[in-house]
């Protein structure tokens, strides 16, 4: 039981950091992109627009 325990754990763990980075590099990816558009809640964002 408790090896099972400290799988799930590991796993949980390495899973919420993979995402973690997954989104970090994707963040990222988007600040560099000039062509990205500007989300609808910055400041000098379209105020018309949907929310992403």
């Amino acid at each position: 039981m408790t090896q099972l325990l400290v799988i799930l754990f590991l796993f949980t763990i390495l899973a919420v950091m993979g995402f973690a980075a997954f989104s970090k590099y994707r963040t990222e990816q988007r600040m560099d992109d000039p062509d990205a558009p500007k989300s609808s809640l910055a400041a000098d964002g379209s105020d018309h627009r949907k929310a992403d």
